[in-house]
């Protein structure tokens, strides 16, 4: 359980940067002209991306 509680705790954090903390739009302005699909398809890739990462550096732990 403790790899799925991380793994949210990171995306937890990207988002309520994204959406709550960055109320001036300097880190994430540059994704400002985006479609709404697109940046979807950026935080989906980039959750996905996340997971593989997480996983594959920790897959030897999960035994």
């Amino acid at each position: 359980m403790g790899p799925f509680i991380a793994l949210f705790i990171i995306v937890l954090a990207v988002f309520a940067d994204y959406f709550w903390l960055d109320v001036d739009k300097k880190r994430w302005g540059w994704m400002k002209n985006w479609s709404k699909l697109n940046k979807g398809l950026f935080f989906s890739g980039f959750i996905i991306v996340t997971v593989l990462i997480y996983l594959g550096l920790s897959i030897k732990y999960f035994n």
